[in-house]
């Protein structure tokens, strides 16, 4: 996992020192010009995201003693610091939860009192995480005493470090919750991923990148549900639309919003490396209000696809809904039924509505503006650059890592969670 605290403008400044010196200037990000201190945040975060992509929990076979009690005692220090006073607070809101239980009539409101039991049960997660946390930090700091006594002993280090990793990780886990504070960032994700034009290569990449996102969600744990899936005839995807349905999902993965690029070598060659591109449209599941949203149904085309051939009875449940004021449309056909995907498709719209509605800061989708809303194709997230060297460019925030392979194996979560503080930072 990555640290989310955000460090200090004097320890910025000696990582840019390190980050000159440690990496070629292939690797430099061709940004436009920012402050500073932004700079220095650029290039701390693109340190941490290296980092974070090595297997850490082999590295005490890598660095020296000394390199690793330190290593151990910097996680057993940034863990005591934060968790009493993170522990302290949790638990008050806990005790606050409580009361509004025992002092609230359930019965005269099930919505509200829904709602104050889910974060009831939430903050008591919280709390025991935060327990183990200084679980953890007790563990780390014993092993390490036992070791130092024991003279060199790299099997109790190990285990010093390996607890005083799992202590960061839930620490890690804790901060990053924090930032997920957005109106829809607890809900689940629907993922719709489309091919660029220009041949095979596109669709290639398009099945690349639902590769990506499928092995990252079964790292947290969960399958990723394709509910569509349009192969091209030569190899490939044309499209493909999966659902992940858990928490978080859609505030972790909101940012891969737009065009993802791969830069690859030419096939015949040639000096110039070649471009293939798809978009990835994220959005929010299990909206609370979503069904409440009405829409008038004089601003919808509702239809179905006429598509012949081997995939016939699926494009017969096919519904596609357009919202004629926007322009917004969606479709679903991963239903059993007509009425079910027309359902979903509607689900889905209502989302989008309300998501448009707060990119463009206003309070109701009647006043989106439709030549305001940005079209993925105009979105630029991250260039995967496979040649001449290899290295993933995220380009809203500057962050770049070395390790393409990583992050094409799923290995998500250290570029997701730097992606969520340096927005956090740039709205502060």
């Amino acid at each position: 996992m990555v640290m989310a605290t955000v460090v200090s403008e004097p320890a910025c400044a000696r990582m840019v020192h390190d980050v000159l010196s440690s990496f070629s200037s292939k690797w430099q990000p061709s940004l436009v010009k920012k402050k500073p201190h932004a700079q220095m945040l650029q290039c701390s975060l693109r340190i941490r995201a290296c980092n974070s992509m090595a297997n850490k929990k082999d590295i005490y076979k890598q660095v020296g003693l000394f390199s690793l009690r330190r290593k151990i005692e910097d996680a057993v220090l940034r863990a005591e610091m934060f968790a009493s006073t993170a522990l302290e607070m949790e638990e008050a809101t806990w005790i606050k939860q409580e009361e509004m239980v025992r002092d609230f009539d359930m019965w005269d409101d099930p919505a509200k009192s829904n709602d104050i039991l889910v974060k009831l049960a939430n903050s008591a997660k919280v709390v025991d995480s935060l327990k183990d946390l200084k679980y953890k930090v007790e563990e780390a700091k014993l092993i390490n005493q036992l070791a130092e006594m024991n003279a060199i002993d790299y099997g109790l280090y190990k285990q010093a470090y390996e607890a005083s990793l799992d202590a960061s990780e839930i620490l890690d886990q804790y901060e990053i919750s924090k930032l997920l504070n957005g109106p829809f960032d607890m809900a689940g994700a629907c993922l719709v991923i489309n091919a660029g034009p220009n041949g095979i290569y596109p669709k290639l990449w398009a099945e690349q990148l639902l590769s990506m996102y499928l092995r990252w969600a079964k790292r947290q744990g969960y399958e990723g549900r394709i509910i569509d899936k349009c192969p091209f005839k030569n190899g490939g995807i044309n499209s493909a639309t999966i659902e992940l349905e858990f928490e978080c999902a859609y505030g972790y993965l909101s940012g891969e919003k737009g065009v993802h690029y791969l830069i690859r070598g030419s096939p015949n060659e040639s000096s110039q490396p070649e471009a293939c591109s798809a978009t990835v449209d994220v959005i929010p599941m299990f909206l609370e209000n979503a069904c409440d949203l009405e829409i008038d149904s004089e601003d919808l085309i509702i239809s179905s696809p006429l598509i012949h051939g081997e995939n016939k009875r699926q494009t017969d449940l096919t519904v596609c809904i357009q919202h004629l004021p926007t322009g917004i449309s969606v479709q679903s056909s991963g239903e059993r039924s007509h009425f079910a995907n027309k359902m979903k498709a509607l689900n889905r719209l209502k989302a989008k509505l309300q998501v448009t509605a707060r990119e463009q800061g206003v309070s109701s989708i009647k006043s989106i503006r439709k030549d305001n809303i940005v079209s993925l194709w105009e979105e630029e997230t991250r260039r995967y650059v496979s040649h001449p060297y290899k290295l993933v460019h995220d380009v809203k925030t500057g962050i770049e890592v070395p390790d393409l392979n990583y992050v094409l194996d799923g290995i998500l979560d250290p570029l997701l969670q730097l992606i969520l503080i340096a927005e956090s930072c740039h709205k502060i």
